[in-house]
C-alpha cells in the first residue's frame, strides 16, 4: 500500500496540474482493495454522474465504489480532523459535510451541485454509520439536507452492497479502526462483494429529501434482506 501511495501521489498532482482528472486516486484505492483481498462484482447498470445512495458496511465500501463507479464521496467532516485521512480524501475530491454548522450548508450545497453538474459521480451513505451487512439501518433524510433542492437533471441511484461474509468483514460496535484494518489484512480468504446498481429513483419519489430517502431505503433494503 505504501508503494502504491508513493507511486500514485506524484502522478496525481501532475495529472491535476495538466487538468487530466482524477485517475490516480482511483488507481490507488483499487490497488488497496486488491492488496486487501477485495473482489468486486458489478450487478445492474450504473448511471455515470449520478448521486449514489448506498448501505454502509466497512471502509472497504470506499475502495469498492471507487473501483466500480469511479465515485467521489460525501463524508462527515469528522474525518477532516485526521490530517492523513483528510489529505487522502481530498485527493479523491471528497466533499465534507458539517451538519452541525448551518453557516456551512450553503457552501456544501454549492460543492455538491458543482460536482454533479460536471458529471462527477458522488456517493453518500444515508445510514450515517456502518451495519453488520445482514440488513440496513434506517436511512436518515437529514443526511441529504445539503442536497435539497436536488439540482436540476440530477440522477439519484440506490446501490446495495452485499458482502459474501458480511459479519466477518463489517466494521461495527466499538472495534477500533486500526484493529479492523489489521483483521481484514490478516484474512486468508478473499472478500467477495457484489455491488448492485439499482434503478434510479424517479417520479414523485424525487419530490424532496424524505421521499428520496424512503425510496432508496426500500430499494436497498429489499436487496439486502433477500441476500
Amino acid at each position: 500500500m505504501l508503494a502504491l501511495l508513493i507511486f500514485c501521489v506524484p502522478l496525481h498532482y501532475l495529472w491535476r496540474l495538466l487538468g487530466l482528472g482524477r485517475t490516480w486516486p482511483r488507481v490507488f484505492l483499487t490497488g488497496v482493495g486488491v492488496v486487501s483481498g477485495l473482489q468486486v462484482r458489478r450487478r445492474g447498470k450504473r448511471v455515470p454522474g449520478a448521486l449514489l445512495l448506498a448501505n454502509h458496511v466497512s471502509w472497504l465500501d470506499i475502495l469498492a465504489l471507487s473501483q466500480a463507479a469511479n465515485s467521489a464521496f460525501v463524508a462527515h467532516d469528522g474525518l477532516a480532523q485526521f490530517g492523513f485521512l483528510k489529505w487522502l480524501c481530498e485527493m479523491n475530491d471528497t466533499i465534507f459535510v458539517a451538519r452541525h454548522r448551518r453557516s456551512d450548508v450553503g457552501n456544501q450545497k454549492e460543492e455538491i451541485r458543482d460536482a454533479l453538474s460536471h458529471g462527477k459521480t458522488l456517493t453518500l451513505f444515508p445510514e450515517g454509520t456502518t451495519s453488520d451487512g445482514t440488513g440496513i439501518i434506517p436511512f436518515k433524510s437529514s443526511l441529504l439536507g445539503a442536497l435539497e433542492p436536488l439540482p436540476e437533471g440530477a440522477v439519484v441511484q440506490p446501490v446495495a452492497l452485499l458482502y459474501e461474509d458480511a459479519p466477518e468483514v463489517s466494521w461495527v460496535g466499538e472495534e477500533p479502526g486500526l484493529d479492523n484494518f489489521k483483521r481484514i489484512l490478516a484474512r486468508l480468504r478473499p472478500i467477495r462483494l457484489d455491488v448492485h446498481f439499482l434503478p434510479p429513483i424517479a417520479g414523485d419519489d424525487l419530490a424532496n429529501r424524505k421521499t428520496i430517502t424512503a425510496a432508496a431505503s426500500e430499494a436497498v433494503g429489499g436487496v439486502v434482506s433477500r441476500s
